[in-house]
């Protein structure tokens, strides 16, 4: 059975409803979680032809972003904990979220990713794209998908 379940979340409903199955899941058969979510760079500014570049601007928009990223998981671990079970904890930075969510299970020694999907299917699924549907093409790694 599966020893370390990778959960990626983006602090949706779905995706926090995912994190509180996912823990459950792994209450009953004894693996252990890790918590994953996907930080975005911090923009760039740009004004005309040159770089806008002012320190306090960018290091505000990353402490934003970096507490973002801790409430997003804080929010996500209290659900793990609300299930009876315990976690850890990782963020990452980087443009791609599929693939850092595909990294971040190698490097943690994952055997299961178990993420939600949002479901969108036609134009909307085109034009949005899924980050479930790019782990599930490219990850070496079981992906279980929770709607």
């Amino acid at each position: 059975m599966f020893k370390h379940i990778l959960v990626p979340t983006d602090g949706s409903s779905l995706s926090l409803g995912c994190v509180a199955r996912a823990a459950s899941f792994a209450k009953e058969t004894g693996a252990q979680i890790t918590l994953f979510y996907a930080q975005p760079e911090a923009p760039s500014a740009y004004a005309g032809l040159g770089a806008v570049s002012d320190t306090h601007i960018t290091q505000d928009i990353q402490s934003r972003l970096d507490q973002a990223a801790q409430d997003i998981l804080d929010a996500a671990e209290q659900r793990v904990q609300e299930a009876g079970a315990t976690c850890q904890r990782v963020a990452q930075v980087g443009d791609k979220p599929y693939a850092d969510i595909i990294t971040a299970a190698e490097a943690n020694g994952c055997d299961l990713i178990f993420m939600a999907s949002h479901g969108r299917s036609g134009v909307g699924a085109l034009l949005l794209g899924s980050e479930t549907q790019k782990v599930l093409a490219h990850s070496r790694i079981p992906v279980l998908v929770y709607r």
